[in-house]
């Protein structure tokens, strides 16, 4: 068990400096966070907004100094910007606006060689996310996928239990991580880091930057397309994601009572905000099956989901009902697409992937027919 202390992660601090800062970053006062767990470390550098793209070659230095502490096993540094009070700029006014050429949003920066990003979301947990998440990855596999699976549920990470795999990822040559596989699938969570019984006690430039850390800074090599088992809720940490990646649609999940509908339609909302395509909406727990005398009982109502869908014209991606089996092969770590590939439930879920496969196609042509061409006669 590794003894790293704060202290010692401080005195190594006290060599990283920046003529930017004019001096070191701890007699600065820029660290904050630091957050020790099974030998790895993890702290922000907090900089003024104006110096932040100046100052990542400090984020670098700082990161590398903590990793040649001995019993340091690893070490991942936020760099997140302050601004200075008075410093905010003025709205425009209505007539500037008017005048002003609307500007393009700048591009999101993609994922080398993954061909889709899909997010899978939820407006609350405990709606069964992180499991649809799985079996859809598998699911988009079974249909002949080259699929990963990013677990950026940083509190709460699920995949190494879903997927009965664990292990520190290892380290390739040009500094990127590697991500384990399991089922086929390339998989890359938080869980592998951290402890289990460890919790994650960051605010959001922490988690963000870990989220975009662990999906740009991993060999994911050549993919069709990457599963993100989003956070559930709609914070600090979503909205991050929605803005920066170039995500080709959203999925969310619901439970079909009104509560988890009215959560579901503040996550729809959000990534209509941020014009992420909206790939549809499944409604999990459905139904429940007894096992015994095969009797079907709505639980939580039934077909809630569906009809909001039809309500704001989003996709109904399908149904899936509260049965034993999916909740047994998930605790067992072999999901219910591979543990039971002909069976009902898994035809269920490779249905919602041919589904989501169909509208991602749709909405890249829409987008395509969207932005004009010029031709040269």
């Amino acid at each position: 068990m590794s003894n790293v202390t704060k202290e010692q992660v401080l005195k190594k601090l006290e060599g990283v400096t920046h003529s930017a800062i004019g001096g070191d970053v701890v007699s600065k006062g820029l660290i904050s966070d630091i957050f020790i767990a099974d030998g790895k470390v993890y702290f922000s550098l907090t900089v003024p907004a104006d110096l932040a793209q100046t100052l990542e070659p400090l984020r670098i230095a700082a990161e590398d100094a903590v990793k040649s502490i001995a019993g340091v096993k690893g070490a991942m540094v936020a760099l997140t910007a302050e601004k200075k009070p008075g410093s905010s700029t003025p709205a425009p006014s209505a007539a500037s606006q008017q005048a002003a050429p609307r500007q393009q949003a700048p591009a999101k920066a993609g994922v080398p060689g993954v061909g889709a990003l899909i997010a899978v979301a939820s407006g609350k947990g405990g709606v069964g996310k992180s499991t649809t998440a799985v079996n859809l990855a598998l699911g988009l596999q079974a249909i002949g996928l080259k699929v990963g699976i990013l677990d950026a549920d940083i509190y709460g990470p699920s995949m190494p239990r879903l997927l009965r795999v664990g292990g520190r990822p290892e380290e390739a040559d040009n500094r990127m991580l590697k991500p384990k596989e399991a089922y086929g699938l390339k998989v890359m969570s938080m869980g592998f880091l951290v402890a289990e019984e460890t919790p994650m006690i960051w605010r959001g430039p922490m988690v963000v930057s870990a989220l975009t850390q662990m999906l740009r800074e991993v060999d994911w090599g050549i993919l069709d397309v990457i599963v993100i088992d989003m956070p559930p809720g709609t914070g600090d940490a979503q909205l991050t994601l929605a803005q920066k990646v170039p995500l080709a649609g959203a999925v969310i999940v619901s439970t079909p009572q009104d509560l988890a509908l009215i959560d579901a339609r503040k996550g729809l909302n959000m990534f209509k905000k941020v014009d992420v395509p909206l790939l549809g909406l499944i409604e999990n727990m459905s139904y429940f099956l007894c096992p015994s005398c095969g009797e079907r009982s709505d639980i939580f109502g039934h077909g809630g989901a569906q009809e909001e869908a039809a309500r704001i014209g989003v996709p109904f991606l399908g149904a899936v009902p509260l049965h034993m089996d999916i909740r047994e092969t998930s605790d067992a770590g072999t999901p219910v697409v591979v543990a039971q590939p002909d069976g009902p439930h898994a035809q269920i879920f490779k249905q919602m992937a041919v589904k989501v496969c169909d509208q991602i196609m749709e909405s890249q042509q829409a987008q395509e027919l969207a932005v004009p061409k010029i031709v040269f006669e």
